[in-house]
């Protein structure tokens, strides 16, 4: 199959309708970050893990629908598919920028994510099926440009409209690029990956992975402001993780599970795996965390704040082609390990920002990190999902953004658990050492500042042992093989094993 699809001119009218689609919805991942402190006061909620939903929630619908992905790409023409999810998107659009509160503002936003939960799978597995695998480098980084890129820019798109217009606007200039393209589809897009109109899809299965990933995140989300000994977060995250062994269980044991977990298997992609999700965890985590810092404890205006990140969204726009030119040259290893000890040493330089901490020099560590998480992300992912077989290319995918998705969901909310409870312990501490005749409105937003900039910092330290776990990983990554001869002897195998598995 690879070969007869390597001889074919690979689809670039199609790929460019998929990358306006897939651009507009990573941009609106990301775009409400910078936006979240403003739309507080607008939408009158008092705490900050009530309107981070709009952020998280969003990626975890995306992680939640993501499994299906699989089955929607092989039961489904790409084409009718993409057309769909666009539709959706548009949708929730409309929706959220017309919302008259925070409860359809949240809907509008669990919609979109619904319309663009299969446009990185779909765009990705299209890129998988065009491309031979000695030349998969430079085409997923020009992938990783819209999958890394657009969610970088987001949080500067925002800082400039915030400080000037409503945040409505995020929505309503979104709005015309997904009808522009909604209609680019219907008109310009085609077939290019075979179908199986008889495949099934496991109900139970979809339950369960809803109320698997859902329950975990709604309860490490709610643990910041509830507690830990909730009763209804301990009872989330118990239904989460019982409901996600169940999943994973089921899936290991049926003929056509809705997500094929057989990739991890392939020791590569199961590496390459780890590595990614603890990437999307720094990378997600960041964006939230460093506008928190930059605008609470700095004082910086949202404007000064997402023009602050955008020097970082720009290399890794500029870096996302490039490594994925080394990586078909050099092979993933050096990649990582040096992506990762930059990313290393950047969180360890966020960890130590203090209350007067200089824009520039913000500006430098950001950009920096960015920078260590653009050689990282694609490389390990494209030398993960070229030890797969091809039939298993729509399960790889599946997964990765199903782990990213969920991982950077889960990864931020621990973190910003973590923040929000150091922050109100040191508070707690620094109030008490006051004499309370001294205490100013002044003194009061001081300690304030210093008590949310400890929790930032712990965070970041958190942050920054995880990734040093995943930099000693990083060692172990193997180049895989991706000659003709390994490709063909790959598959063999594979479908072998199918017949004698069915």
């Amino acid at each position: 199959m690879d070969s007869a699809l390597q001889q074919k001119k690979p689809p670039y009218v199609m790929l460019a309708i998929l990358f306006i689609g897939a651009f507009v919805s990573f941009l609106n991942n990301s775009l409400l970050n910078v936006a979240l402190p403003s739309m507080m006061v607008d939408l009158g909620i008092k705490d900050y893990s009530t309107i981070q939903w709009l952020a998280t929630g969003y990626m975890l619908v995306s992680g939640v629908l993501v499994p299906a992905s699989a089955f929607l790409m092989t039961r489904f023409s790409n084409r009718s598919l993409f057309i769909t999810s666009m539709a959706i998107f548009t949708l929730g659009t409309a929706l959220a920028a017309f919302a008259p509160n925070f409860g359809v503002l949240l809907g509008g936003r669990m919609i979109q994510a619904a319309g663009s939960s299969v446009m990185g799978p779909l765009l990705m597995n299209i890129m998988l099926v065009s491309f031979p695998r000695e030349k998969r480098g430079a085409a997923m980084g020009v992938f990783g440009l819209v999958m890394i890129t657009a969610p970088a820019i987001g949080p500067t798109l925002s800082g400039y409209i915030v400080e000037y217009y409503d945040w409505r606007l995020l929505f309503e200039m979104i709005l015309p690029l997904a009808v522009i393209s909604l209609l680019l589809a219907i008109w310009k897009s085609e077939n290019v990956m075979e179908q199986n109109k008889n495949a099934t899809i496991d109900y139970f299965s979809v339950v369960l992975s809803t109320i698997g990933f859902g329950g975990l995140l709604y309860g490490f989300s709610s643990a910041s402001s509830d507690g830990w000994t909730d009763p209804i977060v301990l009872s989330a995250l118990i239904a989460g993780a019982v409901s996600l062994i169940i999943f994973v269980i089921r899936q290991l044991k049926m003929n056509e599970p809705l997500l094929d977990l057989r990739p991890y298997k392939y020791p590569m992609f199961a590496l390459s795996s780890v590595i990614a999700i603890v990437n999307a965890v720094a990378m997600f985590s960041g964006m939230i965390l460093t506008p928190a810092y930059v605008q609470n404890v700095r004082g910086i205006s949202p404007l000064d704040s997402g023009l602050m990140m955008l020097p970082g969204a720009i290399v890794m726009g500029i870096m996302s082609p490039i490594t994925g030119k080394l990586f078909d040259k050099f092979g993933p290893r050096v990649l990582a390990v040096l992506g990762l000890s930059i990313t290393a040493v950047s969180t360890y330089m966020l960890a130590n920002l203090q209350i007067d901490s200089s824009y520039s020099y913000i500006i430098l560590v950001y950009t920096l990190r960015m920078l260590g998480m653009s050689m990282v992300m694609m490389p390990i992912m494209t030398n993960g999902l070229n030890q797969l077989p091809t039939r298993l290319n729509p399960h790889g995918t599946a997964i990765n953004n199903t782990a990213q998705q969920v991982s950077g969901s889960i990864g931020t909310a621990i973190l910003v658990t973590i923040m929000n409870s150091v922050t109100k312990t040191k508070a707690t501490d620094l109030i008490a050492g006051v004499d309370p005749a001294a205490m100013t409105k002044a003194t009061q937003a001081l300690l304030t500042q210093k008590a949310l900039l400890a929790g930032i910092q712990y965070s970041f330290y958190v942050a920054l042992g995880i990734n040093i776990v995943v930099l000693i990983l990083a060692f172990f990554v193997k180049r895989v093989d991706t000659s003709e001869e390994a490709v063909r002897k790959l598959n063999q195998e594979n479908t072998q094993t199918k017949v004698v598995t069915n």
